[in-house]
């Protein structure tokens, strides 16, 4: 049986009941980026247009789709830290996602202790697992096939420094993302993914 493609261009629209973009590239990683005003306010929020660049350096980033606190802060200070998001912190995650005012602390919000950083002076989420104190290596203004900015900004940072609860270590040195119970976003309005046992299969590179 010839199987049948639902295709579109998109500048004609998808013509489903959802955008199917964000559902097709899922799940992702998700970046609690902890940044820092001048003033000393501190702003913790969830982004799922994130990932890792590289490891040498190593360097992660993500997009914000408007010119947010987060982007603004890292702007002016140069600093932000990433927190990984597990899933007895889902809920807590799930409250620095709201829309509040810029002088509001989300680390207070939804009531998460603070970790100091060692290099930088933001802060980090004391419960997670891991986290990574980077340093602001380019803002990059997003661009349409004209060339014309869009409203999305990509951040992305060289990772400075690393925090891992050594409860979350293997025997062998690895980080057990298994153990950690590592959430992603999926492509729903409220759908996220667990990171676990069942879901692992291995892969050894050909030589």
């Amino acid at each position: 049986m010839t199987a049948r493609f639902h295709s579109y261009s998109v500048s004609a629209g998808h013509g489903l009941p959802h955008d199917p973009f964000k559902a097709i590239i899922a799940p992702r990683p998700i970046g609690w980026i902890a940044s820092q005003s001048k003033q000393g306010t501190t702003n913790l929020a969830p982004y799922s247009f994130f990932n890792a660049f590289s490891n040498a350096p190593p360097l992660i980033g993500f997009a914000s789709i408007g010119f947010k606190d987060s982007v603004r802060n890292i702007q002016e200070t140069g600093e932000f830290c990433w927190s990984l998001a597990t899933y007895e912190l889902a809920s807590a995650m799930n409250k620095t996602s709201a829309s509040v005012d810029s002088n509001i602390d989300e680390f207070e919000l939804a009531g998460l202790k603070k970790r100091q950083s060692d290099i930088i002076d933001v802060p980090h989420v004391e419960a997670s697992p891991a986290s990574m104190e980077c340093k602001l290596t380019q803002l990059i203004p997003l661009t349409d096939l004209d060339g014309k900015e869009t409203d999305a900004w990509l951040v992305i940072g060289q990772v400075v420094a690393v925090h891992i609860n050594e409860a979350y270590l293997t025997e062998t040195g690895l980080f057990d993302t298994v153990k950690a119970d590592s959430i992603t976003r999926a492509g729903g309005p409220a759908d996220y993914f667990r990171v676990i046992e069942a879901a692992k299969f291995q892969l050894k590179r050909p030589r």
